[in-house]
């Protein structure tokens, strides 16, 4: 099917926004970049969608692809797209899709494993171990930790937190990596592991608490 001139220009659009950032826009920013309502901007992705050229996953889902006349996807051979998270829930990271930033496309030969995902850091407590403000972490996910390894955690069933773990016979410890933030002890009930940090890809904003401040 042929598109029209408002879906082509809008699907150039996107195309030119995902190789810029890694990730499809938001409907707000998509409908302040083009000029038009939120409403125009989801329309014509339902319509770029029902004619085989956009593909989403959730119908509120940021993880946009956009396909040839083939359907094959439009991607760099090297690359690999990493969900952004923007809030963990207990068990493994099976997210909401309205939850999630979008997706980032890295390098699949230096970030390998199943089911990786990344989170957003608001915060400084982890600026001595490099990561810092707006960066995104990559994390493996898991429900145990070494002592020593940096982790995404889920304290108390609610809050999310990025820290170096350390398990003791009565107690969790979790230790920020930046001497202005305090070592917190927890018992054991109220702390769940959801990843090991693998990677730190440097951001660009700051969206995701990830320090539990």
């Amino acid at each position: 099917m042929e598109l029209t001139e408002k879906q082509a220009h809008f699907l150039g659009y996107l195309a030119e926004r995902i190789a810029e950032d890694g990730r499809a826009p938001s409907l707000r920013q998509a409908a302040f970049d083009m000029g038009v309502s939120h409403t125009a901007v989801a329309q014509l992705m339902a319509q770029l969608e029902k004619k085989g050229v956009l593909e989403r996953e959730g119908h509120y889902g940021r993880t946009v692809r956009l396909l040839s006349k083939t359907g094959e996807q439009h991607r760099s051979g090297r690359g690999r797209e990493l969900p952004i998270i923007g809030q963990v829930t207990a068990g493994l990271p099976m997210y909401a899709q309205q939850e999630w930033e979008g997706v980032v496309v890295v390098d699949k030969s230096i970030f390998v494993g199943d089911n990786l995902f990344c989170l957003r850091i608001k915060g400084e407590s982890m600026r001595d171990a490099g990561i810092l403000n707006g960066d995104l972490v990559v994390c493996e996910p898991r429900q145990y930790a070494e002592n020593g390894e940096i982790v995404a955690v889920l304290v108390r069933g609610e809050e999310a937190t990025v820290k170096r773990f350390f398990l003791y016979s009565d107690h969790i410890e979790l230790r920020p990596e930046n001497t202005n933030f305090p070592v917190i002890c927890y018992p054991f009930s109220e702390i769940l592991v959801q990843g090991k940090v693998t990677g730190v890809i440097r951001g660009k904003s700051s969206e995701f608490d990830g320090n539990g401040e």
